[in-house]
């Protein structure tokens, strides 16, 4: 990933917002984790799934109050940007200067790994085109308009309730391989002085982006692990263990 998009990541994905991310992802973790212990009655396999399908859903409505919160916003009627491809889950615009991120959630098996692939985030890296290494026959390179990027989230897979990592990526437009990764720390340690990210204006359009000489950094193979479930997830169906 080339320093263009990373400092366009960092300005518009301020440090306040994802700071209160992270503590909104860990709470709901572990109340999910309660919840179903304490109150469910299920054997364990049971248990793990249930936990799994509740733990997502309470990460979703958290995801989505805190990004509200900090000046995110909805897509209007659901829809990618400057296409006609629809989401089902709730993605959040966030805007610095001219230009923006939707920022969706996911659950990875594991650190580093692609979360499943469903209709929403495959419309969501849609807008990753101009980022993915392909013949730039049209000499138009890759260009920083709106970008698609993921709070990732992995499960602690031996500490019950806890999360063993939270990243920031950018998956490619095929939907193989990250463009960008960073875990949570590493991406607010190169924070430093940038700003933060100013109020969404909900009125302004989403503008076009001037083309931008890049180079990409080289991408990390994905790792999906047997258990993982099927690929092409059902829109708007929840991310269990």
């Amino acid at each position: 990933m080339h320093d263009t998009v990373q400092r366009h990541l960092r300005l518009t994905l301020g440090k306040d917002l994802l700071i209160d991310l992270e503590d909104r992802v860990r709470a709901e973790a572990v109340k999910a984790f309660e919840m179903i212990r304490d109150h469910s009655g299920l054997d364990k396999k049971r248990a793990r799934e249930a936990e799994g399908q509740a733990r997502f859903r309470m990460w979703e409505q958290g995801f989505e109050e805190v990004c509200s919160s900090h000046g995110g916003r909805l897509l209007d009627g659901g829809v990618i940007p400057n296409t006609e491809l629809k989401v089902f889950q709730p993605f959040m615009r966030l805007e610095q200067g001219e230009t923006g991120i939707i920022l969706g959630l996911a659950a990875m098996p594991e650190p580093k790994s692609i979360p499943i692939k469903n209709k929403s985030r495959s419309a969501g890296v849609s807008l990753n085109y101009d980022l993915s290494p392909r013949l730039d026959l049209d000499g138009m390179g890759p260009k920083v308009g709106d970008v698609f990027a993921l709070l990732l989230v992995s499960r602690h897979r031996e500490r019950a309730g806890q999360i063993e990592e939270i990243a920031v990526g950018i998956i490619d437009s095929a939907y193989e391989s990250y463009l960008f990764y960073e875990s949570l720390d590493t991406f607010l340690s190169g924070h430093g002085d940038a700003p933060a990210a100013g109020p969404v204006n909900p009125t302004s359009p989403t503008p076009s982006a001037a083309p931008i000489k890049v180079s990409l950094k080289k991408v990390v193979k994905p790792f999906v692990p047997p258990e993982a479930p099927k690929p092409e997830e059902e829109d708007g169906s929840a991310e269990g263990d």
